[in-house]
């Protein structure tokens, strides 16, 4: 059985089979660009990246100043910025 901590901004633990795994920033961001990429909702994006919605509304504040993503009423899509910055650092992603 998969336990899911939530914690501050720093990430989110995920606690299996006794073994904690966080997940840095730039997971939790990649997972929300990822997730926004057709647009989606809040609700979606929570769900999806596996945050709570108090998590989420911080990462999509500074996703939104950074303009990495847009808010269009109730939905948010990743900006060309935001893709290019995905593809970036997935490919970064050394794991």
């Amino acid at each position: 059985m998969i336990h899911y901590y939530i914690t501050g901004i720093c990430g989110t633990k995920i606690e299996c089979r006794g073994h904690t795994i966080r997940r840095s920033r730039l997971d939790i961001t990649i997972a929300i660009l990822k997730i926004a990429m057709d647009g989606a909702k809040k609700t979606q994006i929570v769900y999806g990246a596996n945050l709570n919605s108090t998590i989420a509304n911080k990462y999509l504040a500074r996703l939104e100043e950074k303009q990495l993503i847009e808010h269009k009423g109730n939905i948010f899509v990743t900006t060309d910025k935001g893709r290019m910055y995905k593809d970036m650092a997935s490919e970064l992603d050394i794991r």
